[in-house]
């Protein structure tokens, strides 16, 4: 409808109503002094009558033909801003100045510099809300700019813990038939328990009736179900790495680096414990007779190696010690009861002279291990780009029989071992660390994972597993430190 009034936007309501009474107002001012003004004063709006008679006309302003008897109002008009602009030819001074007309145009002039200085006050204002409005629409528009990058901020969140969901969705479902398996397990281990039971009371039987039974049927049976329980309690060495228990300090001994270990191919009931303080430029191997000599006492006897070695990867494996020789990538393998060197190979291409050692240095370029499969060797080469380097090696002839090339920077990890022909890195040697990637050379594949490693003591410079103890040996700031593992395990029912 042609005139109709429309209410201004909620956001802009109050700075808007404020400009449009200033113009309203603006415009009644000059439509009253073009209007009414003239008729105060007794003068038409449109043509106006000198007393000689002349005339006006506002549109082509012409003068009175005797502006020195009267006075006459020659134009009224707006400029470009609006305001009211008059113009009034008035009597020469010389006529009376008490003439009713004189003081009318006196207080004519008044009023019209009053009106004047009003306009102006409220041209002010008007261009003060207007900076006002101006202002307000900026902040308005940086408030709906926040309110965009919230909105996508939120959006993109919400995408991440999608995608963490679905990647740990992703993770547990290759669990579901390892669990199957477990269960499968389960009831071997529960058939095992009923034959044992069902052996023990056959045997009680045949204490109250001698002659019953074959005897040497029974022994059979016996014989039988005991080779089973030991290949099943060999397979059960073997596992995946699931948690590793709280440290238990042995002793605090030694500079901040070094390496021991016990030999996991020892004979039955001996238990010597060796020792090897710092990482380069030492010769000296001590032997102590068993763990309670190592804990307790200063007893010990010195083997003097024929070169000094290199890292803190050493291992004693089967009555020999394998060490790497310092600035090479020779391995030796020495005998400690004859103390000459049975063999000694050079490992290809694998750097050393802390070309590429873990993260916290000391020329551990070369670690050697042991695990339940038999003897190996991680390092780095060029031909890999520096990343993690495993080989299996021949314990009599250390050639190296399989080599697998992983894509984990050497530099990087903190320190590694291998349980059951998996290879477990952590993520660091000082402050919180934790097992989070593992390779598995039966499968040449890897995962990330995140079992958690108690650092007791901030440095950690030697963590190697022996499987006869299923334990890990550590070297922490000069703390010689045990961890016990918890495997899980997957029997087999048709390698029985």
């Amino acid at each position: 409808m042609k005139g109709a009034w429309l209410p201004p936007p909620a956001d802009m309501s109050v700075p808007l109503l404020k400009i449009g009474v200033v113009l309203s107002t603006m415009a009644m001012i000059t439509n009253w002094m073009s209007q009414t003004l003239p008729s105060l004063v007794g003068l038409n709006t449109t043509k106006l009558t000198a007393a000689t008679g002349g005339t006006l006309d506002r549109s082509t302003g012409v003068l009175p033909t005797n502006p020195e008897e009267s006075w006459q109002v020659y134009s009224s008009a707006q400029d470009s801003e609006g305001r009211c602009i008059c113009t009034v030819v008035a009597p020469q001074q010389t006529m009376c100045s008490r003439d009713a007309r004189t003081k009318q145009l006196r207080q004519l002039l008044e009023k019209v510099q009053n009106m004047s200085q009003s306009i102006e006050v409220l041209d002010r204002r008007t261009q003060r809300d207007l900076q006002y409005v101006e202002k307000m629409e900026n902040q308005m528009r940086g408030l709906e700019s926040k309110f965009k990058q919230v909105e996508e901020s939120h959006k993109q969140h919400l995408a991440r813990q999608f995608k963490a969901i679905k990647a740990k969705m992703e993770e547990l479902r290759p669990l579901i038939p390892v669990l199957e398996e477990y269960k499968a397990d389960a009831k071997l281990v529960l058939q095992f328990k009923e034959e044992v039971q069902n052996l023990t009371s056959v045997l009680n039987e045949l204490q109250e009736e001698i002659g019953a039974y074959d005897y040497e049927e029974l022994q059979n049976r016996v014989s039988n179900l005991e080779e089973r329980l030991r290949a099943c309690m060999q397979k059960l060495a073997c596992g995946k790495l699931t948690g590793i228990s709280d440290p238990i300090t042995i002793k605090t001994s030694g500079s901040r680096f070094g390496s021991w270990m016990t030999d996991p191919l020892a004979p039955e009931g001996e238990n010597k414990v060796w020792y090897m303080d710092s990482y380069h430029n030492n010769r000296f191997v001590r032997e102590y007779k068993s763990m309670a000599d190592f804990m307790n006492t200063d007893n010990f006897t010195s083997h003097r190696l024929p070169h000094p070695w290199s890292g803190t990867g050493q291992v004693v494996y089967n009555g020999s010690i394998y060490f790497n020789k310092y600035q090479s990538h020779i391995i030796i393998r020495f005998d400690l009861k004859t103390e000459t060197i049975l063999k000694t190979r050079s490992l290809d291409y694998a750097g050393y002279n802390n070309m590429y050692h873990y993260a916290w240095g000391g020329h551990s370029d070369i670690d050697l291990m042991v695990d339940e499969n038999g003897l190996w060797a991680v390092y780095a080469t060029n031909q890999n780009a520096g990343n993690i380097v495993i080989s299996k090696l021949d314990p009599n002839t250390l050639q190296s029989l399989q080599t697998w090339n992983t894509s984990y920077p050497k530099r990087s990890a903190g320190e590694a071992f291998i349980i059951c022909g998996t290879l477990y890195v952590t993520n660091g040697y000082s402050g919180g660390t934790k097992v989070h990637y593992a390779y598995q050379t039966n499968a040449s594949t890897y995962e990330y994972i995140d079992i958690p490693f108690q650092n007791k003591y901030s440095h950690i410079s030697m963590l190697d597993y022996n499987p006869k103890d299923r334990a890990l040996y550590a070297w922490n700031n000069g703390h010689q430190i045990l961890y016990n593992v918890t495997l899980f395990h997957v029997i087999r029912s048709d390698e029985l």
